[in-house]
């Protein structure tokens, strides 16, 4: 059966697959325009219904305004939607082009393209930073020591968001990265993980010596065409021409936009819509080789320093077991399954991707708002894929029966029938 309803989020085709007698009706949505795989060649084992509850439930906080959402499962897209508005002032709705703002998951942008420029022999990530001419320096000289490598880890011994306030007053990142020198720091370079913005720049700053075009062209004609990721941008100009692109909000109310966190495009720069993120999440799956080789996404996403749990000690931090960071991607452990992804927080946004690389599915989710449920739901996605019990955890009512899937995915990332 093929239904055609109009969503809160855009017209969306909702395509109900029969599925094993008591495993439930796994619902797939999409886009009117995007491709899903075919029902007799694949079956869903997310009921993505119990999923479009929850976030229809999520969006009825206070603190939400607006949110999109892409799951890919084995591989392929099955469901997107948009949920809520891009402006409480107009009322447009969040559809899959509207965009938004990646802050933080940026940093995996400037990480792949690092590590697809050192398997075609363009730059050498275990290079120090000084030797690029970067504007990178650090206490006691260090920057003769530090590698391309360790600034993509976070790796290079400065307190956590060193100076972060002097950008967000109007600073210039190269003059930023200059006085960074007058630190002290923590640990030498590459012994230890302390989070950074302003010096993780110098790896857009890098690129864009050795590639001999801005960073944000490099990653343009490298990455986001490639790939087919046509609504990708670099940039404030980018976000706010685009004829679709949600507004920042606190808490139900307008947050003013400002450009300091663009001035370092390699840690936070980059603008998409859902399609584009959900592109991105496959090609980091390994289902586009022919641009990112496996070589290519075992270097960035292996993890090579631990870190603190990055939400800290609520449920979801302590369900994420053994935080490291690769290359601009964390990794973490759950029930057993090895999970990659990062999130981003900036001023009236917030973002979050997170994958199972063996089973090649994962979550992409896009808000702008600072509510922290949304990163809650990622566990509830994957609950739902691996058949564990229900657990709340974007700690909303309205809890739904528990569901149960006909498909249950081992540790291993085999699937195994489960029994009815």
């Amino acid at each position: 059966m093929v239904l055609v309803a109009l969503a809160a989020g855009g017209l969306f085709l909702y395509q109900h697959y029969a599925s094993d007698a008591g495993s439930g009706r796994n619902a797939i949505a999409r886009a009117a325009n995007i491709p899903l795989p075919e029902a007799q060649a694949w079956r869903s084992v997310v009921n993505y219904d119990v999923l479009d509850a929850r976030l229809d439930r999520l969006m009825a906080e206070r603190e939400m305004t607006g949110l999109a959402i892409a799951v890919v499962e084995d591989g392929k897209l099955a469901f997107i939607r948009g949920y809520g508005v891009t402006s409480q002032e107009t009322g447009e709705p969040v559809t899959q082009h509207t965009v938004f703002r990646w802050a933080s998951l940026s940093k995996g942008v400037a990480g792949t393209l690092a590590a697809k420029l050192a398997a075609e022999g363009k730059l050498n990530l275990d290079r120090s930073v000084a030797s690029y001419g970067s504007s990178l320096r650090l206490p006691g000289g260090a920057e003769q020591v530090a590698t391309l490598s360790d600034v993509l880890s976070h790796r290079l011994g400065l307190w956590k968001n060193a100076y972060d306030g002097k950008l967000e007053g109007g600073g210039d990142p190269i003059a930023i990265r200059h006085e960074l020198a007058g630190l002290t720091l923590i640990c030498p370079p590459g012994s230890c993980h302390s989070y950074q913005n302003i010096a993780y720049d110098t790896a857009g700053e890098i690129i864009g010596k050795v590639t001999h075009h801005s960073y944000a062209e490099a990653v343009e004609t490298q990455l986001f065409q490639p790939l087919g990721m046509t609504g990708a941008s670099i940039g404030l100009g980018d976000l706010t021409c685009a004829r679709s692109w949600a507004r920042p909000y606190r808490n139900g109310y307008p947050v003013k936009l400002t450009d300091a966190y663009y001035k370092v495009p390699a840690a936070a720069g980059v603008n998409s819509n859902i399609v584009d993120m959900a592109r991105w999440m496959q090609a980091q799956m390994g289902e586009d080789p022919s641009v990112l080789p496996p070589k290519v996404l075992k270097a960035i996403h292996d993890p090579l320093v631990g870190t603190l749990r990055p939400y800290g000690s609520t449920a979801l931090g302590r369900a994420l077991h053994d935080p490291a960071y690769g290359l601009g991607w964390r990794s973490f452990t759950y029930a057993g399954h090895r999970l990659v992804g990062h999130s981003g927080a900036v001023a009236g946004y917030r973002s979050t991707m997170m994958f199972d690389p063996e089973t090649r599915t994962g979550i992409a989710m896009l808000w702008n708002s600072e509510s922290s449920k949304p990163f809650r739901a990622q566990l509830e996605l994957f609950d739902l894929y691996y058949g564990l019990p229900f657990q709340n955890w974007m700690e909303i009512d309205a809890l739904p029966d528990q569901p149960v899937t006909p498909m249950r995915v081992a540790a291993n990332g085999t699937s195994q029938r489960a029994a009815p």
